[in-house]
Protein backbone atom coordinates (compact mmCIF):
# COMPACT_ATOMS: atom_id res chain seq x y z
CA UNK A 1 0.00 0.00 0.00
CA UNK A 2 2.46 2.14 0.91
CA UNK A 3 4.83 1.59 -2.30
CA UNK A 4 1.54 2.41 -4.28
CA UNK A 5 0.98 5.42 -2.40
CA UNK A 6 4.49 6.66 -3.57
CA UNK A 7 4.01 5.54 -7.07
CA UNK A 8 0.72 8.08 -7.03
CA UNK A 9 2.54 10.86 -5.57
CA UNK A 10 5.39 10.62 -8.16
CA UNK A 11 2.86 10.26 -10.80
CA UNK A 12 0.89 13.36 -9.21
CA UNK A 13 5.12 15.10 -9.84
CA UNK A 14 5.07 14.07 -13.46
CA UNK A 15 1.81 15.47 -14.11
CA UNK A 16 2.27 18.85 -12.58
CA UNK A 17 5.69 19.11 -14.45
CA UNK A 18 3.85 18.06 -17.52
CA UNK A 19 1.39 20.37 -17.38
CA UNK A 20 3.17 23.26 -16.57
CA UNK A 21 4.70 23.16 -20.41
CA UNK A 22 0.69 24.46 -20.73
CA UNK A 23 1.41 26.98 -18.42
CA UNK A 24 4.72 27.98 -19.97
CA UNK A 25 3.09 28.47 -23.20
CA UNK A 26 -0.39 30.05 -21.75
CA UNK A 27 1.90 32.63 -19.73
CA UNK A 28 3.99 33.77 -22.71
CA UNK A 29 0.56 35.01 -24.25
CA UNK A 30 1.20 38.36 -21.85
CA UNK A 31 4.80 38.71 -21.14
CA UNK A 32 8.25 37.61 -23.13
CA UNK A 33 9.99 34.38 -22.38
CA UNK A 34 12.95 35.84 -20.06
CA UNK A 35 10.45 37.74 -17.41
CA UNK A 36 8.19 34.14 -17.49
CA UNK A 37 11.27 32.74 -16.43
CA UNK A 38 12.82 35.38 -14.02
CA UNK A 39 9.52 35.80 -12.17
CA UNK A 40 8.73 31.73 -12.30
CA UNK A 41 12.11 31.16 -10.66
CA UNK A 42 12.92 33.49 -7.84
CA UNK A 43 8.77 31.92 -6.96
CA UNK A 44 10.33 28.53 -7.14
CA UNK A 45 13.04 29.82 -4.96
CA UNK A 46 11.14 31.70 -1.95
CA UNK A 47 8.78 28.11 -1.89
CA UNK A 48 12.17 26.19 -1.56
CA UNK A 49 12.39 28.11 2.08
CA UNK A 50 9.88 26.46 4.21
CA UNK A 51 10.99 23.32 3.36
CA UNK A 52 14.73 24.46 3.53
CA UNK A 53 14.03 25.83 7.48
CA UNK A 54 12.11 22.71 8.34
CA UNK A 55 13.69 19.86 6.97
CA UNK A 56 17.31 21.44 8.36
CA UNK A 57 19.01 19.09 6.28
CA UNK A 58 22.39 17.52 8.44
CA UNK A 59 24.16 17.54 4.99
CA UNK A 60 24.47 20.94 4.68
CA UNK A 61 27.96 22.33 5.20
CA UNK A 62 29.26 24.99 7.64
CA UNK A 63 29.44 28.70 7.11
CA UNK A 64 33.12 28.90 5.65
CA UNK A 65 32.14 26.82 2.79
CA UNK A 66 29.31 29.21 1.74
CA UNK A 67 31.57 31.00 -1.30
CA UNK A 68 32.26 27.92 -3.31
CA UNK A 69 28.76 26.45 -2.51
CA UNK A 70 27.63 29.65 -4.50
CA UNK A 71 30.65 29.72 -6.71
CA UNK A 72 28.90 25.85 -7.99
CA UNK A 73 25.38 26.33 -7.11
CA UNK A 74 26.14 29.57 -9.37
CA UNK A 75 27.77 27.66 -12.28
CA UNK A 76 24.49 25.01 -12.18
CA UNK A 77 22.17 27.94 -12.15
CA UNK A 78 23.98 29.77 -15.17
CA UNK A 79 23.31 25.98 -16.91
CA UNK A 80 19.64 25.84 -15.65
CA UNK A 81 19.34 29.63 -17.42
CA UNK A 82 20.34 28.09 -20.88
CA UNK A 83 18.49 25.05 -20.71
CA UNK A 84 15.56 27.37 -19.46
CA UNK A 85 15.53 29.84 -21.70
CA UNK A 86 15.93 27.84 -25.10
CA UNK A 87 12.92 25.53 -23.96
CA UNK A 88 10.87 29.02 -23.36
CA UNK A 89 11.67 30.33 -26.27
CA UNK A 90 11.04 27.48 -28.38
CA UNK A 91 7.86 26.97 -26.57
CA UNK A 92 6.91 30.37 -28.76
CA UNK A 93 7.10 28.26 -31.57
CA UNK A 94 6.25 24.83 -31.18
CA UNK A 95 3.51 22.96 -28.89
CA UNK A 96 3.40 21.99 -25.35
CA UNK A 97 2.86 18.52 -26.85
CA UNK A 98 6.09 18.76 -29.03
CA UNK A 99 8.03 20.57 -26.77
CA UNK A 100 7.48 17.96 -23.36
CA UNK A 101 8.81 15.37 -25.80
CA UNK A 102 11.97 16.60 -27.27
CA UNK A 103 12.65 18.06 -23.85
CA UNK A 104 12.47 14.36 -22.03
CA UNK A 105 15.15 13.42 -24.66
CA UNK A 106 17.79 14.97 -22.01
CA UNK A 107 17.76 11.19 -20.52
CA UNK A 108 18.89 9.65 -23.23
CA UNK A 109 21.57 12.60 -24.14
CA UNK A 110 23.15 11.95 -20.36
CA UNK A 111 24.92 8.72 -20.13
CA UNK A 112 25.58 9.60 -24.29
CA UNK A 113 27.40 12.81 -23.01
CA UNK A 114 29.32 10.53 -20.27
CA UNK A 115 31.05 9.30 -23.38
CA UNK A 116 33.38 12.30 -23.19
CA UNK A 117 34.45 12.26 -19.47
CA UNK A 118 35.32 8.61 -20.78
CA UNK A 119 31.84 7.01 -18.53
CA UNK A 120 30.86 3.69 -19.99
CA UNK A 121 27.51 2.84 -21.03
CA UNK A 122 25.98 -0.48 -21.85
CA UNK A 123 23.34 -1.21 -25.04
CA UNK A 124 20.12 -0.32 -23.60
CA UNK A 125 21.48 3.15 -23.46
CA UNK A 126 22.45 3.16 -27.67
CA UNK A 127 19.07 1.53 -27.92
CA UNK A 128 17.08 4.41 -26.57
CA UNK A 129 18.95 6.71 -28.53
CA UNK A 130 18.19 5.48 -31.82
CA UNK A 131 15.20 4.89 -30.63
CA UNK A 132 14.34 8.54 -29.42
CA UNK A 133 16.44 9.92 -32.93
CA UNK A 134 14.02 7.80 -35.06
CA UNK A 135 10.93 9.24 -32.67
CA UNK A 136 12.68 12.92 -33.10
CA UNK A 137 12.40 12.47 -36.83
CA UNK A 138 8.79 11.90 -37.51
CA UNK A 139 7.86 14.09 -34.47
CA UNK A 140 9.60 17.17 -35.96
CA UNK A 141 11.53 16.79 -39.00
CA UNK A 142 9.55 17.33 -41.86
CA UNK A 143 9.26 15.01 -45.09
CA UNK A 144 11.80 17.89 -46.83
CA UNK A 145 13.87 16.99 -44.04
CA UNK A 146 13.47 20.67 -42.33
CA UNK A 147 13.09 21.01 -38.61
CA UNK A 148 11.04 24.50 -36.99
CA UNK A 149 12.72 26.44 -35.50
CA UNK A 150 10.88 26.19 -32.18
CA UNK A 151 11.75 22.23 -31.95
CA UNK A 152 15.55 22.76 -32.70
CA UNK A 153 15.24 25.68 -29.81
CA UNK A 154 14.02 22.99 -27.23
CA UNK A 155 16.17 20.05 -28.51
CA UNK A 156 19.56 22.83 -27.53
CA UNK A 157 17.46 23.06 -24.32
CA UNK A 158 17.57 19.02 -23.94
CA UNK A 159 21.67 19.36 -24.42
CA UNK A 160 21.41 22.42 -22.19
CA UNK A 161 19.56 19.92 -19.54
CA UNK A 162 22.44 17.09 -19.95
CA UNK A 163 25.07 19.34 -19.06
CA UNK A 164 23.20 20.34 -16.20
CA UNK A 165 22.55 17.16 -14.84
CA UNK A 166 26.10 16.03 -15.12
CA UNK A 167 26.82 19.17 -13.19
CA UNK A 168 24.55 18.44 -10.45
CA UNK A 169 25.93 14.68 -10.38
CA UNK A 170 29.30 16.39 -9.47
CA UNK A 171 28.28 18.63 -7.03
CA UNK A 172 25.55 16.56 -5.18
CA UNK A 173 28.15 14.84 -3.21
CA UNK A 174 29.12 17.90 -1.30
CA UNK A 175 26.06 20.46 -1.49
CA UNK A 176 22.78 19.73 0.46
CA UNK A 177 20.05 19.11 -2.55
CA UNK A 178 17.68 22.38 -0.90
CA UNK A 179 20.51 24.76 -0.98
CA UNK A 180 21.89 23.68 -4.25
CA UNK A 181 17.99 23.86 -5.48
CA UNK A 182 17.68 27.47 -4.29
CA UNK A 183 21.28 28.79 -5.34
CA UNK A 184 20.44 27.98 -8.77
CA UNK A 185 17.38 29.04 -9.01
CA UNK A 186 18.28 32.67 -7.67
CA UNK A 187 20.97 32.21 -10.19
CA UNK A 188 18.55 31.56 -13.25
CA UNK A 189 16.21 34.24 -11.93
CA UNK A 190 18.44 36.81 -11.98
CA UNK A 191 19.79 36.62 -15.41
CA UNK A 192 16.40 35.78 -16.95
CA UNK A 193 15.49 39.25 -15.59
CA UNK A 194 18.34 40.64 -16.91
CA UNK A 195 17.94 39.65 -20.15
CA UNK A 196 14.57 40.60 -19.94
CA UNK A 197 14.96 43.93 -19.23
CA UNK A 198 17.24 43.91 -22.11
CA UNK A 199 14.99 42.70 -24.74
CA UNK A 200 11.58 42.61 -23.94
CA UNK A 201 8.99 44.93 -22.73
CA UNK A 202 7.74 44.42 -19.14
CA UNK A 203 4.56 45.70 -18.12
CA UNK A 204 2.44 45.39 -14.50
CA UNK A 205 -0.30 44.78 -16.77
CA UNK A 206 1.29 41.63 -19.01
CA UNK A 207 2.39 40.55 -15.66
CA UNK A 208 -1.16 40.75 -13.83
CA UNK A 209 -2.46 38.73 -17.02
CA UNK A 210 0.04 36.13 -16.85
CA UNK A 211 0.02 35.83 -12.85
CA UNK A 212 -1.83 32.20 -13.01
CA UNK A 213 0.50 30.48 -15.11
CA UNK A 214 3.52 32.01 -13.54
CA UNK A 215 2.32 30.60 -9.91
CA UNK A 216 1.75 27.53 -11.31
CA UNK A 217 5.41 27.33 -13.05
CA UNK A 218 7.05 28.98 -10.28
CA UNK A 219 4.96 27.42 -6.86
CA UNK A 220 3.57 23.97 -8.02
CA UNK A 221 6.11 23.05 -10.39
CA UNK A 222 9.44 23.47 -8.90
CA UNK A 223 7.63 23.78 -5.03
CA UNK A 224 5.04 21.28 -4.32
CA UNK A 225 6.04 19.15 -7.27
CA UNK A 226 9.38 19.18 -5.98
CA UNK A 227 8.85 17.89 -2.26
CA UNK A 228 6.22 15.04 -3.65
CA UNK A 229 9.10 13.65 -5.74
CA UNK A 230 11.43 13.56 -2.50
CA UNK A 231 8.77 11.90 -0.46
CA UNK A 232 7.76 9.72 -2.80
CA UNK A 233 10.78 8.29 -4.06
CA UNK A 234 11.61 7.24 -0.44
CA UNK A 235 9.17 4.25 -0.96
CA UNK A 236 9.03 3.87 -4.66
CA UNK A 237 11.18 1.37 -6.53
CA UNK A 238 13.52 3.13 -8.69
CA UNK A 239 12.39 1.54 -11.73
CA UNK A 240 8.84 2.65 -11.28
CA UNK A 241 9.74 5.77 -9.84
CA UNK A 242 11.64 6.35 -13.43
CA UNK A 243 8.93 5.34 -15.40
CA UNK A 244 6.40 7.64 -13.41
CA UNK A 245 8.81 10.42 -14.04
CA UNK A 246 9.07 10.25 -17.44
CA UNK A 247 5.25 10.41 -18.23
CA UNK A 248 5.81 13.64 -17.68
CA UNK A 249 6.12 14.07 -21.50
CA UNK A 250 2.71 12.63 -22.20
CA UNK A 251 1.43 14.66 -19.57
CA UNK A 252 2.46 17.23 -21.59
CA UNK A 253 0.55 16.27 -24.26
CA UNK A 254 -2.50 15.63 -22.66
CA UNK A 255 -2.30 19.27 -20.99
CA UNK A 256 -1.54 20.66 -24.65
CA UNK A 257 -4.92 19.05 -25.97
CA UNK A 258 -7.51 19.27 -23.39
CA UNK A 259 -6.39 23.15 -22.09
CA UNK A 260 -4.31 24.62 -25.39
CA UNK A 261 -6.39 22.43 -28.19
CA UNK A 262 -3.34 21.66 -29.87
CA UNK A 263 -3.62 18.10 -32.37
CA UNK A 264 -0.79 15.82 -32.79
CA UNK A 265 -0.56 14.36 -36.63
CA UNK A 266 -0.38 10.71 -37.16
CA UNK A 267 3.29 11.19 -37.52
CA UNK A 268 4.26 13.12 -35.05
CA UNK A 269 2.24 10.76 -32.66
CA UNK A 270 4.30 7.47 -34.00
CA UNK A 271 7.13 10.15 -33.30
CA UNK A 272 6.19 10.74 -29.28
CA UNK A 273 5.28 6.65 -29.05
CA UNK A 274 8.55 5.59 -30.39
CA UNK A 275 10.71 8.41 -28.18
CA UNK A 276 8.75 7.38 -25.11
CA UNK A 277 9.82 4.14 -26.21
CA UNK A 278 13.38 4.98 -25.82
CA UNK A 279 13.46 7.10 -23.02
CA UNK A 280 11.98 4.18 -21.01
CA UNK A 281 14.71 1.91 -22.63
CA UNK A 282 17.25 3.77 -21.77
CA UNK A 283 16.02 3.99 -18.39
CA UNK A 284 15.57 0.69 -17.40
CA UNK A 285 18.90 -0.78 -18.49
CA UNK A 286 21.99 -0.56 -16.85
CA UNK A 287 24.34 2.34 -18.50
CA UNK A 288 27.71 0.89 -16.92
CA UNK A 289 28.98 -2.62 -17.32
CA UNK A 290 28.32 -5.30 -14.39
CA UNK A 291 32.57 -5.76 -14.06
CA UNK A 292 31.72 -1.97 -12.17
CA UNK A 293 29.79 -0.08 -10.04
CA UNK A 294 25.70 -0.44 -11.70
CA UNK A 295 24.21 2.69 -12.32
CA UNK A 296 20.68 2.93 -13.93
CA UNK A 297 19.72 6.30 -15.47
CA UNK A 298 16.82 6.67 -13.74
CA UNK A 299 19.92 7.57 -10.66
CA UNK A 300 20.82 10.71 -12.87
CA UNK A 301 17.57 11.61 -14.02
CA UNK A 302 16.00 11.29 -10.82
CA UNK A 303 19.13 13.79 -9.56
CA UNK A 304 18.19 16.26 -12.28
CA UNK A 305 14.40 16.80 -10.83
CA UNK A 306 15.51 17.61 -7.82
CA UNK A 307 16.89 21.23 -9.00
CA UNK A 308 15.40 21.28 -12.40
CA UNK A 309 12.05 21.91 -13.43
CA UNK A 310 10.23 22.60 -17.07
Amino acid sequence: MRTLKSDLILLLAATIWGFAFVAQRMGMEHVGPYTFNGIRFALGAISLIPFMVILKPKSVKPFNTIKPNLKWGALAGVALFAGASFQQVGLVHTTAGKGGFITGLYVVIVPLMGLLWRQKTGGGTWIGAILAAIGLYFLSVTEELTISYGDLLVLICAFCFAIHVHLVGKLGATMDTLTLSFIQSVVCSILSLIFAFIFEIITLEGIKMAALPIFYGGVFSVGIAYSLQIYGQKRSHPSHASILLSLESVMAAIGGWLILNEILSGRALLGCAIMMAGMLISQLYPIYPKSGEILAPESVNLQVRDIKSP
